[in-house]
């Protein structure tokens, strides 16, 4: 999605959807006791920053790939279901080979659906406001999966970096 989405998104209540001000916000900030000098200034600052993220969406896009919920499904989820999280065929007949109840298996698909559908949710609303939803989910995963000793040299780097103490993974005198 766009920076642009992700800043109109970010400033919607101040700013109309071009970066301009809105005036009912200019008029807010008159009655906070802000000078006019320094409202026209802050205007000023936002649009540019405005105008500068406009230009590298158009310049730069950023790549966005789009995860389903499927991506996330386990090694046993797939044999199980579909994409779209009914049952599939082969593996019905397996599970009812076995004594599985026909009614489980529904709820299991009707479950299924149901949490593809919230996913399928959450990731439209979620680009609406210029966040992939997909890609946070998968960088999680990803960060959770990693080992102590590559977290240890992540919080090396963000201690460097001077991160915030809170952010950190570890107590930085324990960690060592």
């Amino acid at each position: 999605m766009s920076r642009i989405k992700r800043w109109i998104n970010m400033h919607k209540r101040e700013f109309n959807p071009d970066g301009t001000l809105k005036n009912e916000a200019r008029i807010e900030m008159l009655s906070s006791g802000m000078i006019p000098e320094a409202i026209d200034d802050y205007a000023r600052r936002l649009k540019i920053k405005y105008d500068e993220w406009k230009h590298l969406d158009e310049t730069d896009p950023e790549s966005w790939t789009v995860y389903t919920a499927y991506d996330f499904f386990t090694a046993e989820e797939k044999r199980q279901f579909n994409p779209d999280g009914s049952l599939n065929p082969e593996y019905v007949q397996e599970a009812l080979d076995k004594g599985i109840s026909e009614g489980w298996l529904e709820e299991m698909e009707r479950r299924k659906k149901i949490e593809v559908d919230n996913y399928n949710k959450v990731s439209a609303k979620k680009a609406e406001q210029g966040i992939n939803f997909g890609q946070q989910e998968m960088n999680s995963r990803m960060y959770a999966s990693r080992t102590y000793v590559q977290r240890r040299q992540q919080m090396e780097q963000d201690l460097r970096n001077f991160e915030d103490v809170d952010s950190l993974p570890f107590d930085k005198d324990t960690a060592y």
